[in-house]
């Protein structure tokens, strides 16, 4: 019984360490699908498109984590109606950095993102950050999001973020 007991211990304990003894292959494929996931949540605001926003979300995901958080997809999806509108502002935003954590189930990214109003044309930049969560299908789901305050932008600073988004992520 003791040997039995022992055993598990050992697989337990062997089986908690997979992710963090994973390959770095898989770790940089795994930041590289998160990558591809933070793209395809900005494209959804950009495209304007509610639920695929919202499919990005995990059901008890929370917004605004310094502040006041918004908790659940469908309050957050409600929250983000006018950015996912763009009429009053269009927000854009892509990765700059993107780490697996030691579970392989989580993921932090964050980078640049641009606030614009389409009537006068001004423009902020600020920075996000989100932690990502691979559920049981293998979908990478955004479980926390918060940013920074965006400070104004000049013409030069909104070229550089625009020059900066890059379609794939970085070689590892």
């Amino acid at each position: 019984m003791t040997a039995l007991v022992l055993l598990s211990s050992i697989v337990l304990l062997v089986a908690s360490g997979v992710a963090s003894a994973a390959s770095p292959t898989a770790v940089h494929e795994a930041e590289c699908a998160v990558w591809q996931r933070e793209l395809s949540f900005a494209d959804a605001v950009a495209q304007h498109d509610a639920d695929a926003f919202a499919s990005h979300l995990h059901p008890q995901a929370a917004f605004g984590v310094s502040q006041k958080p918004t908790r659940g997809r469908d309050a957050i999806t409600r929250e983000w109606a006018p950015l996912i509108e763009g009429k009053a502002l269009r927000l854009s935003w892509y990765p700059a950095t993107v780490t697996l954590g030691g579970d392989g189930r989580t993921a932090y990214s964050s980078g640049p993102a641009l606030y614009e109003d389409p009537k006068t044309g001004d423009a902020r930049i600020g920075r996000f950050g989100s932690v990502w969560y691979r559920n049981d299908e293998g979908t990478w789901q955004v479980l926390f999001d918060d940013g920074v305050v965006p400070q104004k932008a000049d013409a030069a600073a909104v070229q550089r973020f625009h020059e900066g988004r890059k379609a794939r992520c970085p070689a590892a």
